[in-house]
């Protein structure tokens, strides 16, 4: 009778948090891994692809899909590398992440599985996807949503705006929100204006958002750390974190609904 109660409450425990996953999926001939983060409940709900860092897939990803999930969305934190690839050393990220943008049609389709990947989940409403990233994964998704990819809502936190192709009227299917940090020397002022005038001739719906006294990689805990050990501009803003989600969230909630 004890044991049948405790899988009774190990069954509650499951149900109540939601189904969290390590996936592997095949691009190309390599294998990548993802971490999936379901919501609650049974009902149709929507889908998020969440991009790393430039640091790879790592846990602070996988934290998000889980707070995404928590939300009731369901979420998919996917790989950019490849293989699970992920660093601690800047020099290494730097490496991954030029890789990577080097080779624009690879990245398109390592986020393309993943959207298939996701779209796959019981439960996931493939009518509305969103995607949301950070630092490196900023200018991945606000790249898909350039490439045309059918993203309902983009989201990029503290991401590089540079593009080597600029959206044109109709390339951006949803909605896009950038929060920056006021303060971040990665991102110019002349990149700022220059991604403005992109969305307006574009005829894109968007909001930008300068957060004041905030760095780049001002969302990550970890990140005042890594500043300064390596002496990067990099820094944790707690004020500034939590105003970003809450914006975050606001947002999904009218463009996913």
């Amino acid at each position: 009778m004890k044991y049948l109660i405790i899988l009774i409450l190990s069954i509650g425990l499951v149900s109540c948090a939601g189904m969290r996953e390590e996936i592997k999926y095949d691009v190309n001939g390599q294998e990548h891994i993802g971490y999936y983060a379901a919501p609650n409940g049974s009902s149709l709900k929507p889908g998020i692809i969440i991009v790393h860092e430039w640091w790879g897939h790592n846990e602070y990803v996988r934290k998000r899909a889980r707070q995404l999930s928590k939300m009731g969305y369901h979420a998919l934190a996917l790989d950019m590398y490849g293989e699970g690839k992920n660093t601690s050393h800047p020099k290494d990220a730097k490496k991954f992440a030029m890789m990577s943008m080097k080779d624009p049609a690879l990245a398109k389709k390592r986020f393309e599985k993943a959207l298939e990947v996701l779209k796959s989940k019981e439960g996931v409403d493939s009518n509305k996807i969103g995607a949301i990233g950070y630092c490196f994964g900023g200018a991945v998704v606000l790249n898909m949503a350039r490439a045309g990819l059918p993203l309902d809502a983009v989201v990029s936190f503290h991401g590089s705006l540079k593009t080597k192709k600029k959206a044109n009227k109709g390339d951006i299917k949803g909605k896009v929100l950038v929060l920056n940090g006021a303060e971040d020397p990665m991102v110019t002022q002349a990149e700022i204006k220059s991604f403005k005038s992109e969305m307006r001739k574009a005829q894109v719906s968007y909001e930008f958002i300068n957060y004041p006294g905030a760095v780049h990689a001002f969302t990550n805990p970890g990140a005042t750390a890594i500043g300064n050990k390596y002496d990067l501009p990099v820094a944790y803003h707690k004020e500034s974190d939590l105003s970003s989600w809450k914006t975050m969230e606001d947002f999904l909630k009218v463009e996913l609904r």
